[in-house]
């Protein structure tokens, strides 16, 4: 009898990987806090494989102070200095400027619509799409829906956003269900 659980081939046998995958990506966020982190863990991860961020997350939660976007929002030339000496983040300038400018932009949007979680579950009608998809070549890189959150996001101001990472975001807090229908995971998402 075997014991190999089934998952998405995407997070191989990393075992960081592994509980990513297991116990957080696609599944329903619902905290401020945590929007924030997902947009910069987002914005960090362009041009890089997703393990390189999620091996850095834990020391971005301590340089963002839990992702908390009122501190990140006030942050100035000296810590972007600072930020960028730091070998426990990826050290790049524009990342780390849009990380700190992104801040200031989801305040904003926190302020005009009341809660971010609002904002984002109304692409989705306030429940996560179900795909069921077989094959990893069958999950798309960029969605209808993806494409008009990122330029909704962009006319707000934010940097470093485009449709991929929009549709990663909508994958990494489960607006939509892309666990392949054999993955363990994807029944109990449903």
């Amino acid at each position: 009898m075997s014991t190999t659980i089934e998952r998405c081939p995407w997070c191989g046998s990393d075992p960081l990987y592994c509980d990513y995958h297991d116990s957080e990506w696609g599944v329903p966020l619902h905290t401020t806090n945590g929007w924030y982190e997902r947009i910069v863990l987002e914005t960090m991860q362009a041009g890089l494989s997703w393990i390189t961020v999620l091996r850095k997350r834990d020391h971005y939660r301590a340089v963002c102070h839990q992702f908390d976007p009122h501190i990140v929002a006030s942050y100035g030339e000296d810590d972007i200095t600072r930020l960028m000496a730091d070998p426990g983040i990826i050290r790049n300038r524009a990342k780390i400027s849009a990380m700190i400018h992104n801040a200031q932009m989801f305040l904003t949007l926190q302020a005009k619509t009341s809660a971010v979680d609002d904002y984002f579950w109304r692409y989705v009608d306030g429940r996560p799409l179900q795909a069921h998809r077989q094959h990893h070549a069958e999950i798309p890189a960029i969605t209808p829906i993806a494409t008009q959150m990122a330029q909704d996001l962009r006319q707000r101001g934010f940097k470093f956003i485009g449709p991929t990472m929009c549709y990663a975001l909508m994958q990494a807090t489960g607006l939509v269900n892309d666990h392949l229908v054999s993955c363990h995971r994807h029944a109990a998402l449903r």
